[in-house]
């Protein structure tokens, strides 16, 4: 199991990022929290299976339809419990 944080960036604000993250992180089983940066970045972080952290991270990637994803900076760590919980939208 493993934990990502990233930071997402591009149109990513405005657009329904975040709950199109939330979708994905629920239908994948992940934990963790996604917020928008006041940079107009949206930040991530997540907890799950090294594949669906994978299948998460190229979601992220893709957004949602009105977005338009230049760039993600993330890093990804072992755990070996979950830190979250739940995945949450914050505000």
């Amino acid at each position: 199991m493993v934990v990502l944080h990233a930071v997402v960036k591009g149109r990513v604000q405005g657009v329904g990022y975040r709950y199109y993250t939330e979708r994905s992180a629920k239908a994948r089983g992940l934990t963790g929290w996604v917020k928008n940066l006041y940079t107009g970045d949206v930040e991530v972080s997540a907890y799950g299976s090294d594949d669906a952290i994978r299948e998460f991270t190229e979601d992220l990637r893709r957004g949602p339809f009105f977005s338009n994803v230049t760039d993600i900076d993330y890093t990804i760590e072992n755990a070996e419990s979950d830190p979250f919980g739940s995945f949450d939208v914050r505000f």
